[in-house]
């Protein structure tokens, strides 16, 4: 189901992202919650919430990234 806020969020999310990660997370994941909300607009067996996750992942690791520390930083 789509987040309202941040503190919402899966605690592998709230965890581990800075906050503007966590609201790119936020935003991306609702967004695909939407879009693929029919069966047949996603792939194969995968739910509409494991594609909204993939989704948000995708978003977070466009503009963040894991560095050397296990840490997200904004990428440069």
């Amino acid at each position: 189901m789509p987040y309202s806020t941040r503190s919402s969020l899966p605690d592998s999310v709230k965890h581990v992202l800075p906050a503007h990660a966590q609201d790119i997370y936020l935003e991306a994941f609702n967004s695909a919650w939407d879009e693929y909300k029919e069966k047949k607009d996603r792939r194969g067996d995968e739910s509409r919430e494991e594609v909204a996750h993939k989704v948000a992942w995708s978003a977070v690791k466009h503009s963040y990234e894991k560095g050397d520390d296990d840490k997200w930083h904004k990428k440069h």
